[in-house]
């Protein structure tokens, strides 16, 4: 019997994660959610480099193919990038158990993502038309406002079960990004906590993720 009530949580960044094989471990996942099997999971991960394609990549913001590895995933939007240093939080739930409504999956994705930036004094935000969630830089000398992202969010659904899910960059190498137009945004830097002068680990991280999970989710957590 699989509870509605609750979530397993893995934390399994300290060693990372092959793209194809937690693809294809999320994919069992949500069949089995989805069969009543299995209870849903928030499952913390982290990537050896890769370049990912969502469903809407346009190939020419691949702009360095040979640079990492790329895969073709299923998960909304474009080109991304994934490597050490950036924590990732897959999110395999039951929307039929909640509402079926993607749109408001998605932002209460954005609202965990925010909620936790928020425990290291960042003010993560959303953008209108942009993907994912930015933040200030600063002003240039003539008045512009600069900002950056400092997390994305891609999203698949089947069987009105999700899963992907969210990405911080906590302290990637951020000229890993140059070799794609992420999320298909070129008017835009990257930034993360470490560059923002945020001096927090993987660890700290996946505490507030946990944390702001249950506040914005409600669900217990199961500790596996």
């Amino acid at each position: 019997m699989t509870s509605v009530n609750s979530v397993d949580w893995l934390e399994a960044w300290e060693s990372p994660t092959a793209y194809d094989i937690a693809v294809e471990t999320m994919e069992q996942r949500v069949a089995a959610i989805g069969d009543g099997t299995a209870d849903q999971q928030v499952w913390l991960v982290e990537h050896p480099p890769i370049y990912t394609a969502g469903t809407a990549a346009k190939e020419h913001d691949l702009l360095d193919p040979n640079r990492f590895p790329v895969f073709q995933t299923g998960r909304g939007g474009q080109y991304t990038y994934h490597g050490p240093g950036q924590m990732i939080a897959y999110a395999m739930l039951d929307l039929q158990q909640r509402e079926k409504d993607v749109r408001k999956y998605v932002y209460d994705l954005e609202q965990w993502t925010i909620d936790a930036l928020a425990d290291f004094g960042i003010r993560g935000e959303r953008r209108e038309g942009r993907v994912g969630i930015w933040v200030e830089r600063g002003k240039t000398s003539d008045g512009r406002i600069t900002e950056a992202k400092i997390a994305a969010i891609g999203v698949r659904v089947r069987r009105w079960v999700s899963y992907h899910g969210i990405s911080v960059n906590v302290e990637p190498d951020l000229e890993h990004f140059s070799g794609i137009v992420p999320c298909g945004v070129s008017d835009h830097g990257m930034t993360s906590l470490v560059d923002l002068g945020i001096t927090a680990t993987m660890a700290d991280v996946a505490h507030a993720l946990k944390s702001s999970f249950q506040k914005v989710f409600g669900y217990e957590i199961n500790e596996r």
